[in-house]
């Protein structure tokens, strides 16, 4: 469910555009004119701004706001205005190109997308870097991460209903005795060692596929409650949540943590919070 609050009338997309080109001109960017637009735009209306911005302008919207913005408020806004599958596309190339193993975006983007998302996903990869996505974690990935991450990224999942049981009992069956040879506990949910990285991703994977808002809910909560806000997670889950199922990953985190996810973000008045509360839904967003 969406969190994501745009206008019942909008205005036009010529005159959402005269705005931003507004924005970034004079003294100064009006910070505040981008919020209330982009902020509020769902992924269709923003794909449409971008166009005829490049149109009437001459020049990408990303650019001209790379130009404008610093730090988190312009990474926030840049990820936002790109459409979900080159946002995803651009998530995952940073991620192999930053490869380490406790990194879990790759199977964040592979896990938590329907199969249709990831597969749009990998088309916008390869149309924007020339390769494929399992090319580029099979190259930056090795032993078992790469046996884990290559089919997770160039899988297509059923997303149906309908559940083989004979075939479920087979593959839990082969999964215990694998972890079994490992001396990995199944009772302990791959709990068995919390330093093991490999351990760690598989966990996620598990997590991610079951139950991503509880998952999304620890990403928020770990980058939050830090000492120094982990502002790449925040921004990230923030980011590609907002129009997906934002609202349960919230209603999770404040049952868990007492707190409401705007409340705790909300730490200051600078740009950054104010586009992540547009993004979370904030009654003064």
């Amino acid at each position: 469910m969406s969190t994501l609050c745009v206008p019942s009338q909008v205005p036009s997309v010529a005159e959402d555009c005269e705005q931003l080109h507004k924005a970034f001109s004079g003294w100064g960017t009006n910070e505040d004119l981008i919020i209330s637009i982009l902020g509020h735009r769902n992924a269709a209306q923003r794909k449409l701004i971008r166009q005829v911005y490049a149109e009437t302008y001459g020049e990408d919207l990303l650019k001209a706001l790379d130009k404008e913005l610093t730090n988190d408020f312009e990474r926030v806004v840049l990820l936002w205005t790109l459409d979900p599958p080159e946002r995803d596309a651009y998530l995952a190339n940073e991620a192999t190109k930053k490869w380490t193993s406790s990194n879990q975006v790759l199977v964040e983007i592979a896990c938590t997308r329907s199969p249709k998302e990831l597969l749009l996903a990998r088309e916008a990869y390869h149309a924007r870097f020339k390769k494929s996505l399992e090319e580029d974690v099979a190259y930056h990935t090795s032993g078992d991460f790469r046996k884990l991450l290559v089919p997770l990224v160039s899988s297509y999942r059923y997303a149906g209903d309908e559940v083989n049981l004979t075939l479920a009992k087979t593959e839990a069956k082969l999964l215990h005795e694998k972890i079994s040879e490992k001396a990995y506990s199944c009772d302990d949910d791959l709990k068995a060692d919390p330093k093991d990285e490999f351990l760690a991703i598989l966990r996620a994977t598990v997590k991610c596929l079951v139950c991503p808002e509880k998952y999304f809910e620890k990403v928020l909560r770990l980058a939050i409650n830090r000492r120094g806000t982990d502002e790449g997670a925040l921004t990230r889950v923030v980011a590609t949540r907002a129009e997906a199922d934002l609202k349960i990953i919230k209603d999770e985190y404040h049952k868990r943590n007492s707190v409401p996810l705007d409340r705790a973000i909300a730490k200051d008045t600078g740009d950054y919070e104010k586009m992540l509360l547009a993004l979370v839904g904030h009654e003064e967003a």
